[in-house]
């Protein structure tokens, strides 16, 4: 475990090899740039740009980098926010939700303008500190602001599930990282998806890869096992059996279809 006393916030590349630990803090991380991969108390997922996740004290999680990439690191020692009442509410809000989430981009758009500042000062303190303070009231808000509608009977905002969906269809999607993405229990989620969209979440997620299939086949030279990968079909026999079923051709008679 580790016990030193981290900086409050600061911008970091994660190595390719996969590392794990824990702390007796709390922890906030968004993505930057390029991809990472969390897995936190065996739940795991990518985060990207606009993305992050929640790690708990003495939460043992594991994470790697995928290639170059960048993430926002704020750590949350309890000792920092000692005799600050609101800020202990608001991190308690937080961490009581999914531990994944997908920012929109407003948020994101602030975040980019703080950490420029961090990178460009990383060894300023006082600006770590501060700007940790903002990122928090920052995610408060957005937090905030998302939650509230759902509750009042709005609709699920499509676009982040729809981005998300994008963002990770080469690998396997969970209906609790759905969820995450837009700050919901996955049973909630479950429920409220299937009365605005009509069809389940795994069902929708297994019409977008079919129709990235589809344009992959119509509008490129790959094989039909990377189509199959590139889709997040575990294997091109599985992505021949789903297709079949699904559009009752396989996919090389549909390629000779079109």
């Amino acid at each position: 475990m580790v016990t030193k006393t981290p900086k409050v916030s600061e911008v970091i590349a994660l190595p390719r090899q996969q590392l794990h630990h824990s702390h007796e803090y709390k922890q906030v991380v968004i993505g930057l740039q390029g991809q990472t991969e969390f897995d936190v108390d065996g739940r795991g997922s990518l985060v990207g740009p606009g993305q992050g996740c929640l790690v708990g004290e003495s939460q043992e999680h594991a994470f790697t980098g995928v290639g170059r990439n960048e993430i926002l690191v704020i750590n949350l020692p309890y000792q920092e926010w000692v005799g600050h009442a609101s800020m202990h509410d608001n991190i308690a809000r937080l961490f009581s939700r999914e531990p994944y989430f997908q920012l929109d981009t407003h948020a994101q758009t602030l975040i980019k303008a703080l950490t420029a500042e961090m990178i460009a000062n990383p060894s300023d303190l006082l600006l770590s500190r501060a700007c940790a303070d903002t990122l928090m009231c920052v995610l408060h808000r957005h937090f905030r602001d998302h939650v509230s509608p759902r509750r009042d009977g709005h609709r699920l905002n499509m676009d982040i599930i729809d981005r998300y969906i994008h963002q990770h269809i080469s690998r396997k999607i969970t209906v609790a990282q759905l969820a995450g993405s837009v700050f919901l229990a996955e049973s909630q989620f479950h429920q409220l998806f299937k009365e605005q969209v009509g069809t389940t979440p795994h069902q929708y997620v297994l019409e977008k890869r079919f129709a990235l299939a589809k344009q992959l086949i119509k509008e490129s030279e790959l094989t039909m096992a990377q189509i199959a990968d590139s889709c997040g079909f575990s294997s091109q026999s599985g992505f021949t059996n789903a297709f079949s079923r699904y559009f009752g051709l396989s996919p090389a008679r549909f390629k000779g279809s079109v």
